[in-house]
């Protein structure tokens, strides 16, 4: 049995070792490890395994930073998996350095490696997927091969590649805002092909801005959550202390956006972090080489696009409403991170849908048979830098229905790949009908949570709330 993995990151990869290991043919296409998020993730994985802590208290935490959108079934199914996903990495030789607290947490269960631990783990994944015999192709996959509710593959460089199963593993489309420190390819191209030829989108409203994003001469990166967990305060120019810096991501994010709203630059002081080179030493690399001594000087930050927890709509499983296609990590949603993901738990969803979608894949056993006639559409992705400016402009960190409504009608003056614009159209409809604010979605005109909105967004073509 044939499986295709298109993405290259932490969950496509742990997908591809439990099925190469189960004796499944693997292939993985994409542009390497070190275009993916995974790669560029820093902080660490949330797991509840230590004494002290446990996965109920895990769950309510995941929970209560979901504002109550969360699928508490997908909750306890993925965080009951942890202690196996922390097995498995034991397992092919992941050595975690320490534990931390990050915002959200009520205990410290983030492990991580120098605050480069996407780097590491990363590595060590391509690694073991190599030594288990997946294959790996470069490039990017411009579409599914689908109809009438049946995947076949994908189409790499207008060529048909036929799998008995397709699994997603994309990535989010943080990269379709203006303003990101991940991965420039997290277009979601994809996920909006996918939604076309009939797999819907679920919560796609729902963005998570990082709040300390470094815009600098020459490069945008995150500044990381767990620095404000090492004492790092959150200052204006005058000096002003004004939000609580362990809060969670859209509370804080929120915060900082108003101050800059005012007219006040915002900083992170780090000046007194102890050894900042060694704890952090990715990011004292990236300061340094903008001229920035944070032992020194307060970084200027700004929230930016950073996580997207709306994706493909899958069950528990992780299967998509197309027949023998599959979703995984960022580029799927279930009900997980309900409206605002808690730090950390990404990678923890990565590995557990990765694992888990090979057992589902070894249960389906699903098969190829014939490839009908799929014409080759894929042309050019056209104007994205429009399509970015329209999602930051108009559905950005704070929102308001006569700004959404501006960008719907922008959107339909852009020349784009239609994939994407049926995708920014799906944020820009579902952040609108979604009259109220919840976790990352933040509306100026119903600023509070209301109980008739307690419900997940679908998103077909037309947003269903």
């Amino acid at each position: 049995m044939r499986v295709g993995i298109i993405g290259s990151g932490a969950a496509g990869l742990t997908a591809a070792i439990a099925l190469a290991r189960r004796g499944f043919d693997v292939t993985v296409i994409g542009e390497g490890i070190r275009e993916s998020n995974s790669y560029l993730a820093q902080a660490g994985i949330a797991f509840p395994i230590l004494d002290g802590d446990s996965p109920r208290t895990h769950v309510l935490d995941t929970i209560r930073a979901g504002k109550y959108l969360n699928d508490e079934e997908v909750v306890w199914s993925v965080v009951s998996k942890a202690s196996e996903a922390y097995e498995f990495l034991l397992s092919i030789g992941l050595e975690f350095e320490t534990n931390e607290t990050e915002g959200g947490h009520s205990f410290p269960r983030i492990f991580t490696i120098k605050n480069e631990t996407g780097k590491h783990l990363m590595k060590l994944l391509h690694l073991v997927a190599r030594e288990a015999g997946v294959h790996f192709v470069d490039g990017l996959a411009e579409e599914l091969v689908a109809r009438e509710g049946k995947a076949y593959g994908v189409f790499l460089d207008g060529e048909l590649l036929g799998f008995d199963a397709t699994i997603i593993a994309t990535g989010g489309f943080a990269s379709l805002f203006k303003y990101t420190a991940g991965s420039p390819l997290n277009l979601g191209t994809l996920i909006g092909d996918a939604v076309m030829k009939g797999a819907p989108a679920r919560d796609l409203e729902f963005v998570q801005f990082h709040p300390t994003g470094y815009i600098g001469k020459s490069v945008v990166f995150l500044i990381s959550e767990a620095v404000r967990g090492a004492g790092a305060k959150l200052i204006t120019e005058d000096g002003e202390r004004f939000v609580n810096e362990l809060s969670t991501r859209d509370i804080v994010a929120r915060a900082i956006y108003n101050q800059m709203r005012a007219g006040k630059r915002v900083f992170l002081d780090a000046t007194g972090i102890e050894d900042f080179k060694r704890r952090f030493p990715q990011i004292y690399a990236f300061l340094r080489k903008d001229g920035l001594d944070p032992s020194r000087d307060p970084i200027p930050v700004s929230p930016i696009a950073h996580y997207t927890i709306g994706g493909i709509s899958v069950d528990i499983w992780y299967r998509t409403r197309i027949k023998n296609l599959y979703a995984v990590g960022e580029a799927m949603s279930n009900g997980f991170h309900g409206a605002n993901r808690l730090a950390s738990n990404s990678l923890l969803e990565c590995i557990v849908s990765g694992l888990e979608v090979a057992r589902t894949i070894a249960r389906d056993r699903p098969r190829l048979g014939g490839v009908p006639e799929v014409p080759y559409t894929f042309d050019s992705l056209g104007d994205v830098e429009a399509l970015r400016e329209i999602l930051w402009e108009h559905a950005g960190i704070v929102r308001t229905a006569s700004n959404l409504r501006a960008g719907l009608e922008k959107l339909g003056e852009i020349e784009a790949d239609p994939r994407l614009k049926l995708l920014a159209r799906g944020v820009l409809e579902c952040a609108l009908v979604r009259e109220e604010s919840r976790g990352a979605h933040y509306r100026e005109d119903f600023p509070v949570m209301r109980k008739e909105f307690e419900r997940p967004s679908f998103f077909d073509g037309e947003c269903r709330l």
